[in-house]
């Protein structure tokens, strides 16, 4: 008997975890446009058009700033793969997941680690950086902007400035904040930076935005051996993607339609006018969960606007609540990794997801399950907690006039 398939139809979601995040149904219509060859003249027009926006989103002139064909995590190793050369001193600050797979790209590519371990729901602090510098040869100081294993949102003026004071170089993974979170590039003096497609920009995964500044491009420049990875290797991609136009590899067309038509949706709102919609659509939700007695993980001062972490209620089974709230009400969040797994809950308010509904159905579903569950909690107070957040804020806009 010959086996069949049935045609796709995958479930809908709420997308509220770590990523990706529900896609703007415009850059689903974008994807559907009609695929031409990677080096078409209409093609063409799309590369300039994102590389135009991707200097807009990531606040600086660096020429060499387009897309990665890849995920997330082809970036982080762009980047790194790029900026190593055997024996280099490479020290990378770990607060969280994604700075140590950063530990373990490095080593893979030779660079000499060193590496700095800070609490989980932390923030890396000047003096843990310094003392290091001090004491060592460092050509690149790689940290994580906002690490999505916790919620934290880093600092980078500081640490950016005191690693330039080194002679060192700055890069910075900026997975779960661009497009989300303030992100000044050029300002800042981040050397080298690196996102992703699937979260704040509100697109499918599948490409990872990177900018490399002028210190990081000498230092690319400047190398003795060739880039390891030959399709990663900024110098050779960078010639598609300039003036040239010289063939490197097959762009992934309908991702890139995506990507654009993402980050046109990203101008039009406005950069200032989209961080303060994902700022208030996290204070409210932290509102209901505090509302709801449920403790935050991340450290008070820097927690992240595009992914709320909070702890998992005692005597309450972190993948059967999870669970639930995928099979009964469509809502997708994330668990804790590593020394946070079965502890705490990732809710990612990212790009389109990032809303006052979202953020409403999410709190009243989570506060059936929870209930259901055994864990005691006043009825309504989340969702009433966050209406009061968002009650307040259209307040403040009219006393304004707007």
């Amino acid at each position: 008997m010959t086996k069949t398939y049935a045609e796709l139809n995958p479930s809908p979601r709420v997308l509220l975890g770590p990523g990706p995040s529900n896609p703007h149904p415009r850059v689903l219509r974008a994807m559907s446009s009609p695929v031409v060859g990677h080096l078409d003249p209409d093609f063409l027009k799309v590369m300039s058009d994102t590389k135009e926006l991707l200097q807009y989103v990531f606040q600086t002139s660096n020429d060499l700033t387009f897309p990665i064909s890849g995920t997330g995590s082809a970036g982080m190793e762009a980047a790194l793969a790029n900026l190593i050369e055997p024996g280099d001193g490479i020290l990378v600050l770990v607060n969280g997941f994604f700075g140590g797979r950063m530990c373990e790209m490095v080593e893979r590519y030779g660079g000499e680690l060193i590496r700095v371990d800070i609490p989980w729901g932390r923030i890396i602090e000047l003096d843990d950086v310094e003392r290091v510098l001090k004491a060592n040869k460092v050509k690149v100081v790689a940290l994580v902007h906002a690490e999505t294993s916790t919620g934290v949102l880093q600092p980078l003026e500081g640490i950016s400035r005191l690693v330039h004071g080194y002679g060192a170089l700055l890069l910075v993974d900026a997975v779960t904040s661009l497009g989300g979170c303030p992100l000044k590039t050029d300002e800042w003096g981040l050397d080298a930076c690196y996102s992703g497609s699937q979260k704040c920009l509100g697109c499918p995964p599948g490409l990872a935005p990177i900018t490399f500044g002028p210190r990081a491009i000498s230092a690319l420049k400047d190398r003795r051996n060739k880039v390891a990875n030959w399709y990663l290797d900024l110098s050779l991609v960078q010639l598609y993607w300039g003036p040239e136009r010289t063939y490197h590899h097959t762009a992934p067309i309908s991702m890139n339609y995506a990507l654009r038509e993402a980050l046109r949706i990203v101008y039009e709102e406005g950069l200032e006018a989209r961080f303060k919609r994902h700022q208030l659509n996290q204070q409210a939700l932290l509102a209901g969960l505090l509302a709801m007695e449920l403790q935050p993980f991340a450290q008070e001062g820097h927690r992240l606007w595009t992914l709320t972490t909070v702890r998992v209620p005692e005597g309450i089974d972190d993948a059967r609540v999870r669970g639930r709230l995928l099979t009964e009400f469509m809502i997708e969040i994330g668990g804790g990794l590593g020394p946070t797994k079965g502890q705490i809950w990732r809710i990612g308010l990212m790009g389109y997801s990032s809303s006052k509904n979202n953020v409403l159905l999410f709190l009243g579903a989570l506060e059936q399950v929870l209930a259901s569950e055994g864990f005691g909690l006043p009825a309504g107070a989340g969702v009433a907690a966050a209406n009061q957040v968002y009650c307040e804020a259209r307040g403040i806009a009219m006393t304004a006039g707007v």
